[in-house]
């Protein structure tokens, strides 16, 4: 790849979002109908450059891509956003913790908190890594929000992630921690792996018997291990997220046989649907996971539960994490976070 043809890919990326659509006019990818945002266009050819996809990088230069990905291309938080971290209980031992509270917001009284789990397969992704997106719900929603450091694969293979997502929830609850945490004013939200884990902990709550929380933020949920679904094989060579890795991710996170269809790994097969709280649910059209946030919002609407569907046809996996680049990750934020204020 030519260094040329890089440098003008980056620039595209910092281009206003009008003359990007005009450069990519008539020759925009479309799969199933969905016509690709010019700008996501634009990041996705250029992480085609940088990889291969069938290239598969090492576990800590998995995780440092992810990490300079979040520095360079996603908006931090506010300044008036207060963050402290803190030790929070996993069924391994204390977790490491970032509390975001906006001005006038307590960062340990009684106060509508969402808990946030963050994405990255399973195996990379950390607190850093979601820093913005969680300073500005915090703002943009008015409440605080806890990011939280599960256990990650492979050195921790399920079930050690959602187990101390459970732990802590339960903590969290009955009031075991230095947080005054209320289930009427808890909300549970996560992208990507972290939505999977969001929805595998409404199952396992529902199996405790424990309160529910007010509400699920699901961004871009993985909920079905057979990788299967339509637009998982219509997007297979999307370079942002492709089947590659996808793979890899899951081969890292859990063993290969039944258990990947079991509820705790492919939440689509709970059968706890009635038990759940209304649900907010982000999806992209060129983005492998599209269809199964599609199919768990129609899951959880045929249970009774109310869902809001915010869908993206034009959107690629973790553009709310891309927000230097992309507006519409920015518009899906403010969104998401009208929709906590709702429920508080």
């Amino acid at each position: 790849m030519s260094k040329l043809k890089t440098v003008c890919g980056l620039v595209r990326l910092v281009l206003p979002e009008s003359i990007v659509e005009w450069m990519y006019r008539g020759r925009r990818t479309i799969v199933a109908g969905r016509v690709i945002d010019a700008k996501a266009q634009a990041v996705s050819e250029v992480v085609g450059m940088m990889r291969d996809i069938n290239d598969l990088p090492t576990i800590e230069e998995s995780r440092q891509q992810l990490l300079e990905s979040a520095q360079k291309l996603e908006k931090p938080g506010p300044d008036s956003v207060g963050m402290v971290d803190i030790q929070l209980p996993g069924a391994g031992g204390d977790r490491r913790a970032r509390v975001y509270t906006p001005a006038g917001v307590s960062p340990d009284g009684a106060a509508p908190t969402l808990l946030y789990l963050h994405g990255g397969g399973w195996v990379q992704g950390a607190i850093e890594s979601h820093d913005g997106l969680c300073a500005r719900l915090a703002d943009l929603a008015g409440i605080r929000v806890v990011s939280y450091d599960y256990r990650l694969a492979p050195e921790h293979m399920f079930p050690a992630a959602v187990d101390d997502v459970l732990a802590c929830y339960s903590a969290l609850i009955s009031g075991e921690t230095a947080l005054q945490i209320d289930p009427s004013q808890l909300a549970v939200g996560g992208d990507s792996a972290g939505g999977n884990l969001t929805a595998v902990l409404m199952h396992d709550i529902a199996k405790a018997g424990l309160p529910m929380p007010l509400g699920q933020l699901l961004i871009y949920p993985a909920v079905d291990a057979r990788l299967t679904t339509q637009s998982m094989l219509d997007l297979q060579e999307q370079p942002l997220l492709p089947a590659s890795r996808i793979k890899w991710y899951l081969d890292l996170y859990v063993a290969a046989g039944p258990v990947r269809l079991g509820p705790r790994v492919s939440p689509l097969f709970t059968d706890t649907y009635a038990k759940q709280p209304p649900a907010m649910i982000v999806a992209g059209g060129h983005d492998p996971l599209w269809d199964d946030a599609h199919v768990y919002a129609e899951a959880l609407r045929e249970a009774g539960v109310a869902v809001e569907l915010l869908a993206y046809p034009g959107q690629i996996h973790a553009f709310m994490s891309l927000t230097k680049v992309i507006p519409q990750g920015n518009e899906a934020i403010e969104k998401s976070a009208k929709w906590l204020r709702t429920l508080f």
